[in-house]
């Protein structure tokens, strides 16, 4: 079994033990929820003293100051532009879903009373596994609003964010945490098994939620509208979607090496957008907004790729477990590229980990970013807490009864770091190449190996 070297606090300043770098970052993410009307300038102003702090005090594995820095950046390139370009093209995907009319189908065939309310988040979840966890929990949202004259309970929003990242955390294209690691190599076949605790939890968060809503304020379907389906926006939404899942297999499949050098993924969806531009305008309004909540999110991803992942807990079920926690606060976004950079775990266990756990607070996932600009109420912590109890319930069951039924199957590190500068040739750092470098195994441990695992371009 490979063992990841832990590499100890050294000479870096720390604080009880604890490396200033994870302390800043914590502060940066307390910011995010203390002062949730200004996420964006706390997210920039925390990379910023994440930055300063590395150049200045302890250096990078490429190297130190403002040059380790910029070649820090370059290894993480072609992730955050895929990112970027995903989280881009599906708004603008989102969009082209809300203007086919399905959306307003939807309340026809929503059963009366609470079991109304739950067929609604199994829509959403349904919709999360192909058309990405943000736009589905939006859609749901939408439709709420709608047939409960926006009369929705909060423990009902938490409960459609839930849904949408349950929903996700199986697909590859369902969620930008499963996104992330499809792009950095991970089989889509790897992540499909999460969709067992999946199942569970929408069960059990989703029975509650619904008789919540159901006593808060009663579905009201109007089915006076003439509601028409744009085919046209149909067969857009299954091009883009075709587009990038085409793009991802035949790069990483065929030329691997490539992918690390160019954002195939991000570009392949925006080629599709644009190419299907003639048949239906985007809504190229909606971009402002969605660049400031993209560069939010990540913001947080670059910092988090300066963090010393080397001190964080080895890879197992229980570290999964309680990384699901953490996202609930830790954003989960970059927690999977740190999860990612450490390498060593079971990719549908941390799949579904980091993405429902995510939905414990409403800032601890995208989707529940997207769902407070429609719903501000819901950017309480408190309110969010106490009226979605169940999530965090729901997800404990639904972990215990994927580890029970399939165990704990474990990855290796499913591509190797590149040989370059401050790399050996085994592409692990090379000792005193910054002080957040690995030391090498002495020649008396053979057998003992880093499992570190470098993201897409690092």
């Amino acid at each position: 079994m490979n063992t990841l070297w832990l590499c100890s606090t050294g000479d870096a300043p720390a604080i009880a033990g604890i490396r200033i770098e994870f302390i800043l970052f914590a502060l940066t993410l307390l910011g995010v929820a203390l002062f949730h009307h200004h996420t964006l300038k706390v997210a920039l102003s925390g990379l910023f003293t994440i930055s300063l702090y590395k150049i200045v005090f302890t250096g990078f594995h490429s190297g130190d100051g403002v040059g380790g820095w910029l070649g820090h950046l370059g290894h993480e390139w072609v992730v955050l532009t895929n990112l970027l370009g995903l989280l881009l093209g599906f708004a603008l995907l989102a969009r082209h879903f809300e203007d086919s009319g399905i959306p307003h189908l939807i309340p026809r065939f929503l059963p009366s009373g609470a079991l109304g309310a739950f067929v609604l988040l199994v829509m959403v979840f349904v919709m999360s596994g192909f058309l990405d966890n943000i736009a589905a929990a939006l859609i749901g949202a939408t439709v709420a609003a709608s047939v409960y004259k926006r009369k929705v309970h909060i423990g009902y929003l938490a409960a459609i964010v839930a849904a949408s990242n349950a929903g996700g955390a199986g697909s590859v294209v369902g969620d930008t945490t499963t996104t992330m690691m499809w792009i950095d190599g991970v089989s889509p076949i790897d992540v499909t098994h999460a969709y067992l605790a999946a199942f569970v939890a929408l069960l059990a968060f989703g029975s509650v939620a619904a008789l919540q809503q159901n006593k808060h304020q009663a579905l009201q379907r109007d089915t006076s509208a003439d509601a028409h389906i744009d085919w046209a926006r149909v067969g857009i939404i299954g091009w883009i979607l075709a587009a990038a899942v085409a793009a991802n297999i035949v790069v990483n499949t065929q030329f691997p090496a490539v992918s690390d050098a160019f954002p195939f993924l991000g570009a392949a969806v925006w080629i599709a957008i644009l190419l299907a531009t003639p048949l239906r305008k985007p809504e190229w309004s909606l971009l402002p907004d969605a660049t400031k909540g993209s560069v939010f999110l990540l913001s947080l991803v670059v910092c988090a790729s300066m963090m010393p992942v080397e001190e964080l807990p080895g890879a197992s079920w229980q570290t999964s477990l309680g990384l699901g926690f953490v996202s609930a606060v830790f954003d989960n976004i970059p927690l999977t590229a740190l999860a990612l950079k450490q390498g060593g775990y079971d990719w549908g266990v941390l799949a579904f980990s980091v993405g429902f756990g995510g939905s414990m607070v409403w800032f601890g996932s995208s989707a529940g970013v997207a769902l407070s600009n429609i719903f501000p109420e819901a950017r309480s912590v408190g309110a969010w807490l106490k009226g979605g109890w169940h999530v965090p319930i729901a997800y404990v069951l639904g972990f215990f009864a994927m580890l029970g039924a399939l165990g704990w199957h474990p990855h290796e590190p499913h591509k190797e770091g590149p040989v370059g500068a401050g790399a050996d040739a085994h592409g692990a750092p090379e000792p005193g190449h910054g002080s957040d470098a690995l030391p090498t195994p002495s020649a008396t441990e053979p057998e003992i190996a880093p499992a570190a695992h470098e993201p897409v371009g690092g």
